[in-house]
């Protein structure tokens, strides 16, 4: 039994994310740019949830990550500090509220969200925290949105696709409507994109999600 622990984990050790060695210089090229380029708004943002709202800057959150490993994942909060609670209370009051979280992990009128979040949250200036998680490598510029555990389940057959890679900043998702499409869409998508990866595509990627994120209307 102790043989076969050692052969697992060394098998485990051994399988690499999506795109080996060229995918995660590509990250870090990326990331540490964009980190030197918005120093100032990560200075700022944490100034003006201070003022705003008070309380943590950051909400970290576990995520699965590559070969199915927790991670911590940054945002900025955008959300009221009791934000479980209220979520729970606002889903018993609405069934049709219910409805949309069980199909979408989404909602279009969330409760939880602040004033200023909802600025944060339309701009995706809330992920940019997210860069540090790619430094860190829990993370890629391009790849499936990390997902919680009980929200992998809904991959179903497509959850050792998400498995494969480390979960991105951006994805096929975001520059293909984003919260208008259904979840189902979304894991077609995420399939997709790591059957088909090459990093021509990451770089594809990239240059479409700025023009993306401009699409107000797409984001929660």
């Amino acid at each position: 039994m102790r043989t076969a622990s050692i052969e697992d984990d060394a098998r485990s050790e051994s399988r690499q994310p999506l795109g080996g060695w060229a995918k995660r210089l590509l990250d870090l090229m990326v990331a540490s740019t964009a980190l030197i380029l918005a120093g100032p708004i990560l200075v700022v943002i944490p100034l003006l949830i201070k003022a705003t709202t008070g309380g943590p800057v950051l909400f970290v959150h576990q995520r699965i990550g590559f070969d199915g490993k927790a991670f911590d994942c940054y945002k900025f909060r955008t959300m009221v500090r009791n934000a479980e609670e209220v979520l729970e209370q606002h889903l018993s009051c609405n069934p049709q509220a219910a409805q949309e979280w069980a199909a979408n992990q989404k909602l279009s009128c969330d409760p939880r969200i602040l004033f200023f979040g909802k600025m944060l949250r339309k701009s995706s200036l809330d992920e940019l925290p997210q860069l540090f998680n790619i430094l860190r490598g829990d993370m890629s510029c391009v790849g499936p949105r990390p997902v919680v555990a009980d929200e992998l389940q809904r991959y179903g057959a497509a959850s050792h696709e998400y498995l494969k890679t480390r979960p991105g900043l951006t994805g096929l998702w975001q520059i293909n409507g984003r919260n208008t499409t259904e979840y189902s869409h979304r894991v077609l998508l995420d399939t997709q994109y790591v059957r088909t990866w090459s990093l021509r595509r990451d770089l594809s990627i990239l240059m479409r999600t700025i023009p993306a994120m401009m699409k107000f209307d797409q984001t929660s």
